[in-house]
């Protein structure tokens, strides 16, 4: 499998959710950990009218992190594959959690109505027997599954490949714990694709040195096979034919990009695994 081969099924895998997965550990084949359905819950009965006020709730307060669905989201744990879910009966244990928060995984604690938690309750326990006897169990990516690479190994490959530009005690500090899996192998290959959120990076410098040999300096505007165009101190934009110029661009993302065609499989698998480490 190529590289540009590993990255569309990478992202395939967070598309559809009916695929099932093999992973390969030490030569033995195993069900991907994402593609195991949830067990579930004890037997409890709500309202459709508490699942869906629930929904509503839930799609308010929580969906940012955990999805709207309840099965992940932006740095949410997938609930629907939760234990504490699976041993929560009518809110014993899940309400704790929601009052009290978990800030040291960065969950405030919330102030909700004893009827708006147990709809939410409802909602979570609603979306785990989905989930459990859904035809497909593939939810997402799990951490696992990309998880087959050897650290020492990848730290041997950035040391070589991927340290002029960067440092496991500098910018890259604390990134396995900012990022995990797929957003992670995301922001390894193409760190310019993908942004969940955050400011707009800097556009890349550009020298321009037209006929007259007269430079111009900037930032990149716009390129392709015809034109460059940046936008110089003033702001003003300006733009000319690559043939009638010569310029250089100081893009740094670029050295991703040429990278994908010199990794193999083994070499991905192991940086990501390198940089889980990096907590």
């Amino acid at each position: 499998m190529t590289s540009r081969s590993f990255l569309r099924v990478a992202v395939l895998l967070a598309l559809v959710p009916a695929a099932v997965v093999t992973v390969r550990t030490q030569g033995q084949s195993q069900a991907s950990p994402a593609s195991v359905r949830p067990t579930p819950s004890a037997t409890q009965t709500f309202s459709r009218e508490q699942v869906e006020t629930g929904r509503t709730r839930f799609a308010a307060q929580c969906g940012f992190c955990h999805g709207r669905d309840a099965s992940g989201g932006e740095g949410g744990t997938d609930l629907t594959r939760s234990d504490l879910v699976g041993a929560d009966v009518r809110g014993d244990r899940i309400r704790p959690v929601v009052r009290n928060g978990r800030p040291e995984k960065g969950m405030p604690p919330f102030a909700l109505s004893d009827a708006d938690l147990l709809a939410i309750v409802a909602f979570i326990h609603d979306r785990r027997s989905e989930a459990a006897t859904a035809a497909g169990g593939r939810r997402a990516v799990d951490v696992a599954d990309l998880r087959t690479g050897n650290a020492e190994a990848g730290k041997r490959y950035f040391d070589s490949a991927c340290s002029r530009c960067h440092s496991a005690t500098g910018d890259l500090a604390g990134i396995g714990k900012r990022y995990r899996g797929l957003p992670l192998l995301r922001r390894m290959l193409l760190p310019g694709s993908g942004r969940e959120s955050g400011p707009d990076p800097t556009p890349p410098a550009v020298t321009v040195t037209l006929r007259s040999k007269e430079v111009v300096t900037g930032k990149l505007a716009y390129r392709d096979e015809f034109t460059i165009a940046l936008t110089d101190a003033a702001g003003w934009r300006r733009s000319w034919p690559t043939d009638e110029v010569t310029f250089t661009v100081d893009d740094r993302l670029q050295a991703h990009v040429d990278q994908l065609g010199k990794y193999t499989d083994a070499d991905m698998h192991d940086v990501l695994a390198y940089l889980h480490t990096l907590r």
